[in-house]
């Protein structure tokens, strides 16, 4: 079942990956995802269904439209490649818990843990490329994000009786999304309100996997970005008055807490004395 779930999770993820291109050019433009159907912005002419393909019709069309022959830029296939690895990846990390299932319950249960970590997975690498791109979290991916992560660990947690990490789950949500609320108003240029909104979807992930999840998640932004902005002075690439976005780092850190912050944790606690 291991190997079965991760090839349903990496084709899953080239097909998320190519609606992700789409959320990622129109949201911020503050255009519908629906409608129209998705067009060469050179030409106007519409894709057709086997120019539609993740990663595979733009090798075929070697980067160019069908019709006028632009060049189609190579986001669209690295998106939606990286998209299938990490679902792959978070299916990697949750798929034990699905074939360790011993009852109904609890196979249904770990399925909804794997659905919420994919939906994060994918609202992730549109996040951090929107918020490259125009500098904004939109409120439209963030906020409904609480409504699915939240019902689906709670309805997780109310199959398995594992209560203690839906609190936990909870508890971090708050306390994160008050840390950067502070933090937001103690110094309003270095930081949004959409991160502080973020911080608060991450906080749910984090708390779900354990305390060593929620520390390592909510600090690791802060090294990783601070290190990413030294490298940028040093190469003269940026200045101390340049705007670099956060919300990449807040997503790449909450992931280094989801896949190793428990380790990482214990490992710091057994170096201080206190594992």
């Amino acid at each position: 079942m291991f190997v079965a779930i991760l090839v349903v999770a990496g084709v899953l993820g080239l097909a998320i990956g190519s609606f992700l291109n789409v959320v990622i050019y129109r949201v911020p433009a503050g255009k519908s995802i629906v409608s129209p159907p998705s067009a060469c912005p050179n030409c106007g002419a519409g894709i057709r269904r086997r120019d539609n393909v993740p990663v595979l019709s733009w090798l075929i069309l070697r980067g160019k439209c069908r019709d006028c022959g632009a060049p189609i830029s190579p986001r669209y296939p690295l998106v939606e490649g990286f998209t299938a690895l990490a679902f792959v990846a978070v299916a990697a990390l949750l798929a034990p818990a699905i074939d360790s299932a011993t009852d109904v319950q609890q196979l249904v249960a770990a399925l909804l843990v794997l659905v919420a970590y994919l939906y994060l997975a994918a609202i992730s690498i549109a996040l951090a490329l929107i918020d490259i791109d125009v500098h904004k979290l939109p409120n439209t991916i963030v906020l409904p994000s609480y409504v699915v992560g939240g019902v689906l660990l709670a309805g997780a947690a109310i199959l398995s009786g594992e209560f203690t990490h839906l609190i936990g789950a909870a508890i971090a949500a708050a306390a994160l999304f008050v840390a950067y609320f502070l933090l937001r108003f103690a110094y309003p240029r270095g930081m949004g309100f959409g991160d502080v909104k973020l911080a608060g979807v991450l906080g749910l992930y984090l708390g779900w996997i354990g305390l060593g999840a929620v520390v390592v998640g909510a600090f690791a932004p802060f090294v990783i970005g601070g290190l990413f902005a030294i490298a940028l002075l040093i190469a003269r690439r940026a200045n101390r008055k340049s705007r670099i976005p956060f919300g990449p780092w807040m997503l790449l850190g909450a992931w280094v807490g989801i896949v190793a912050g428990e380790t990482i944790f214990a490992g710091y606690l057994r170096v201080v004395g206190l594992g």
